[in-house]
Order: structure tokens, then sequence, then C-alpha cells
């Protein structure tokens, strides 16, 4: 069990900018909260070896209005997570962290934000598969949608007209987020921006990012000298309107700047849609095609995967949800499939999830969640937020 994950150094250094932003604000408002979830997924090809696993993610907000039209907010929560697994005559398999998940403090007014520290930045239109998943690994699959988050800082400001423009700037850190297969250069700087801009009924968006990745560590037989610091840039274009159904498209090109490696052309896109169909208390349904490519040349074939989703989602009452996700693999011919019971209360949220896959997935390949979704089986999750 690691605890906790960030150096002596670096929580003493968070602990001093907790305090001082703190005292600073002399917050207006305080506000503490808290999600506490536990779970159980039993597999039917290992009906003896349940998994159980523990969540914990308490927040701290504060709140500081500094005039009429300025305001100062700061965030600070843990992520403790746990579990546990009994191995037929191996004895018990644990693992165990605890880290920082937000940690950041804005400042805003009505029209423009400057957000600096640990933080989740999202964008885009697609909603099951998408290419934009820069920053973020949001699974549609969890009832908790826990992700984690960048160090940097994100500025946006709000145009009259309803248009926006982001610009942010992050640390450079040695792991990979989003789809990304190459971790960045360590201690290295990341910049980008994005512009949204109203067109009829929706919107369309430009979005671009740069930064510097070490190839060396996936592809040990490349020549280090010539691969160890390699600018990648990426280009994203989105666009979602409302015509009575909803239709959105999201697609992405990545560029990696070295002949060394074998593909360095990424393309992705998805196209979609959506509609509530007036069926009982209305039957919500989104289905939406993703197709992503690697190739040497920027519109040369390559390496390439298909995938078709549908989620359907259906208010049984005002307490229970019934919800379900499919995702067919174009190229392997196979089917994922998930079903999800949630009955919601006050406090209280029980999500029973079947599920029935592959042993070996191909989607969201970059999450170690998946081995709890592989095969058949179902899972038990209870969640308390207070």
């Amino acid at each position: 069990m690691k605890i906790p994950r960030f150096p002596m150094a670096g929580f003493l250094t968070h602990a001093f900018l907790f305090l001082f932003f703190v005292s600073w604000a002399q917050p207006q408002t305080l506000d503490f909260k808290g999600l506490l979830s536990g779970w159980v997924t039993v597999n039917t090809e290992h009906l003896g070896e349940p998994q159980f696993g523990l969540y914990y993610v308490p927040e701290l907000l504060v709140n500081q209005s500094l005039s009429e039209h300025y305001s100062f907010d700061f965030d600070l929560s843990l992520n403790a997570n746990g579990t546990f697994q009994p191995q037929s005559g191996e004895g018990v398999r644990t693992s165990g962290d605890i880290k920082l998940y937000r940690m950041w403090g804005r400042f805003s007014s009505e029209r423009f934000e400057a957000r600096l520290g640990l933080q989740k930045i999202n964008f885009g239109s697609a909603a099951l598969l998408r290419p934009l998943m820069w920053f973020d690994r949001i699974d549609p699959r969890d009832p908790l949608q826990i992700t984690d988050g960048v160090y940097g800082l994100l500025t946006r400001y709000y145009f009259l007209n309803n248009a926006n423009i982001w610009l942010w700037g992050l640390y450079g850190k040695k792991n990979t987020k989003g789809w990304e297969f190459f971790a960045t250069e360590d201690r290295s700087v990341e910049f980008g921006g994005r512009f949204q801009h109203p067109l009829g009924n929706g919107e369309l968006a430009l979005t671009y990012h740069h930064r510097r990745i070490n190839p060396a560590q996936n592809f040990p037989g490349l020549d280090s000298a010539d691969v160890s610091s390699v600018p990648e840039n990426r280009f994203g274009l989105d666009g979602k309107w409302d015509i009575g159904i909803g239709l959105w498209f999201e697609g992405a090109l990545t560029h990696q700047g070295s002949g060394q490696l074998p593909n360095p052309w990424q393309r992705a896109v998805t196209i979609g849609c959506d509609y509530t169909f007036g069926l009982g208390n209305g039957l919500n349904v989104i289905g939406e095609y993703f197709v992503y490519t690697s190739s040497r040349e920027i519109l040369s074939s390559g390496e390439s995967m298909r995938f078709l989703t549908l989620s359907m989602n259906y208010p049984l009452n005002i307490l229970d949800n019934l919800s379900c996700i499919f995702y067919y693999d174009w190229e392997n011919k196979n089917l994922y499939s998930f079903l999800n019971w949630r009955r919601t209360y006050d406090q209280w949220v029980i999500n029973i999830i079947g599920f029935w896959n592959p042993e070996d997935f191909q989607i969201y390949g970059n999450l170690t969640e998946n081995n709890l979704f592989a095969g058949k089986g179902i899972q038990i999750m209870v969640i308390f937020n207070h």
C-alpha cells in the first residue's frame, strides 16, 4: 500500500499553499463534503475470487467574494482507495493508495476565470468515445466518474455572444493521460488553447495542444538520441447542434515529429446523435460511430479500429433508473455490454451493474479498471454522499 503517493517536500508545499489560501481568503463560505463508495465485483469465471473495493474522496471548498464583480474559490480533495481479493490457495491480494485528487485556486469575474493547480480539464462534443479526451479519463461506464487531474494554469474568457476562448499551460510529468501512448517528457511545459463559437443552433470549436514526449521509454530499440525529446502537436475540431435531434462530431489529428517512429500520425473521429423518445417516462438514446487510425503519413492507411456504440437511459420512477451501453468492435466482431440499475436516495446511491464482454479489452485500453469488466459478471456499488 502506497501512502502517500506524493513526497514529503511536495506535501509540505501543498499544506503551506492550503493554509495560505484559507487564511488569506477569510472565507465567506466554507463547505466540507465527500463521496464514500464500496463495491464488489464477481466474475463468472472466478466465482470464488470476488474483488472488493473502497473509495473515499473528501473535499473542502472555500469561496470568498472579493467585490461585487470578483470572487476567489479554493478546492482541496484527496482520493483514498483500496482493494482486496481472495486468491485460491494464495491468500489475499491487496492494494491501496492515498493521493491528491484536486487542489486549485480560482480567481473569477462574470466573464473571466483563471484556475491554478491540480484540476480536471475536459471538453468536446462526443459522449461515449471521445477523440478529445486529452487530459482526463472519464469512463461513461463508471458511476463515480473518477478521473485524475493535471497540474497547470487554465484561463477562460466568455464573450457577450456566448463565444469563449481557453488558454492553458501544464506541468509535464512522466505519466500518460487521456488516450496518450507516450508519456510526456518529465518536467517539461505543455501548452494549448481552444476557441468555441456559436453556429446556428449549436457551436463549433477549434482546439490545439503541444507537448514533448520521450518515445524511447516505449521502444527501447530506438536510438534514444533521436527520440529523447520529440515534439507532439494535436489539433481538434468539434461541433454540436440541436435540430430536433442532437447531432455532433468530434475529431483529432496528432503528429509526433520524429521519423524514427513507425506511425507518427494518429487520426480519430466520432460522429453521434441522441434523441429522447416519448415512451413512458422518456427513453433517451445515444448512438456514436468512432474510428481511430495510426499511420506513417497523414492520410495513408495504417492500423485502425472502429467502434459502433449505443447508450439507452430510462427513468423507471423517481428513485430508479435503468441504463445500458453497448460497444461493437467492427474489426474483431466483438460486442461489449453493460447494464446498470440505479436507485437514488437523498444521500445514498445503489448501482447493480451486469457486464458481458470479451476477455481481452480493445476499448479504453489504457484504463486498468478494464480488468474488472473483462468476461461476464456483476458489480454491486453503494455510494454515500455527505
